[in-house]
């Protein structure tokens, strides 16, 4: 479940980002191509009394890629503090092998996700370690592991008849930024749009590659 703040205790904004991601979900799931298996599935939403935006999502795991780079982190962190040696010399690299390929099978899901959103023609918008959900954190069962993208509320839709539209208010700072770019047509700035979630995801994927093989703190992320 997911819940956003009535009118009355966060504006007007709220109810936005609720209707904004709960349409989404909705468009995404509608398509003819079959429900992306790394994309969480909405179940559906509602309104108290009080005004809170309710969405109900299928449960698929309380972990984040956020999570999991954190928990491995402080496991370096504790073995090297106790200065733990493991009894199989070889252990050691196996365990830097499972911790790798789990990796891979995390940032390949979420990329999955992120194509099956551009190809049906919506930006993700805000990407990150917290916004990709897992159903598992255990490096021995990543062959089971299915990443699965949220949080959508800031999502774009960026159909050549949307952009012909105008700005919404979701993607007013993204076209401004297009434009000061040099991207004014609706191609061109479809193209930026979709760049602009690859360098998010970029971003993702340096800190997959560094967070979860270091020690907790020693690398600094603007996700943490």
């Amino acid at each position: 479940m997911k819940v956003y703040p009535g009118q009355r205790a966060a504006g007007i904004e709220a109810d936005m980002m609720a209707a904004n991601e709960l349409n989404a979900h909705a468009f995404l799931q509608s398509s003819s191509e079959g429900i992306c298996k790394n994309l969480l599935l909405l179940l559906g939403g509602f309104e108290t009394k009080t005004g809170e935006q309710w969405l109900a999502f299928r449960d698929n795991g309380k972990y984040s890629a956020a999570d999991f780079a954190k928990a491995t982190s402080e496991k370096i962190s504790r073995a090297r503090s106790l200065q733990e040696r493991p009894w199989n010399p070889f252990e050691q690299a196996q365990a830097f092998k499972r911790r790798t390929y789990f990796v891979i099978r995390l940032f390949q899901g979420a990329m999955n996700g992120l194509a099956y959103m551009h190809n049906h023609e919506r930006l993700h918008q805000s990407l990150g370690p917290a916004s990709v959900i897992l159903n598992t954190i255990v490096e021995r069962d990543a062959v089971y592991l299915v990443p699965k993208l949220r949080d959508l509320a800031f999502s774009v839709d960026i159909s050549f008849s949307s952009l012909e539209e105008g700005p919404s208010t979701f993607s007013e700072d993204l076209w401004r930024r297009a434009s000061s770019a040099g991207a004014f047509t609706p191609m061109e700035r479809r193209s930026f749009g979709i760049a602009d979630d690859i360098y998010e995801a970029g971003l993702l994927f340096a800190y997959l590659a560094f967070v979860p093989f270091c020690e907790a703190g020693i690398i600094g992320f603007m996700y943490c």
